[in-house]
């Protein structure tokens, strides 16, 4: 299955926007791909950040990443955000959002699966089941 994140974070920041709120990323900046200004990377490793709209250009916020165009001490940078290292999302009024748990992201996830013994061995009773009585056939 693809990982919650990307759609949990869009939902998120939906809806800090309905409620009128500034959306801030807790950031990740020791993953790789990750771009950010260094300079303003806290000692732990993680940076956040203002995605407001009047904060933020182009943003997209895709499955595999976070990106946008925002300035930093009047410099126009543009952000990359893997989504393995965007850690939560959340309110800058009042905090509230959401933490995000650790989720395995690929590159190239394997979509092909192996079916579970139990489902792909016979059933031993072969007997048809009776129709639950509470469901009936609508013409």
């Amino acid at each position: 299955m693809t990982p919650t994140r990307p759609y949990l974070l869009r939902a998120i920041y939906e809806w800090l926007l309905d409620n009128q709120l500034t959306p801030y990323l807790l950031v990740d900046a020791s993953q790789d791909n990750t771009q950010v200004p260094r300079e303003f990377v806290q000692e732990n490793g993680t940076i956040i950040l203002n995605m407001s709209p009047t904060a933020v250009q182009s943003l997209e916020l895709e499955n595999e990443y976070v990106s946008f165009t925002a300035r930093f001490s009047g410099q126009v940078q543009q952000i990359y955000v893997p989504m393995v290292a965007a850690l939560g999302l959340y309110a800058k009024e009042n905090g509230q959002g959401m933490m995000f748990q650790a989720e395995q992201f690929e590159e190239n996830p394997d979509t092909s699966f192996d079916e579970p013994e139990e489902l792909t061995t016979e059933p031993e009773n072969t007997e048809k089941k009776k129709r639950p009585s509470f469901l009936k056939v609508v013409k």
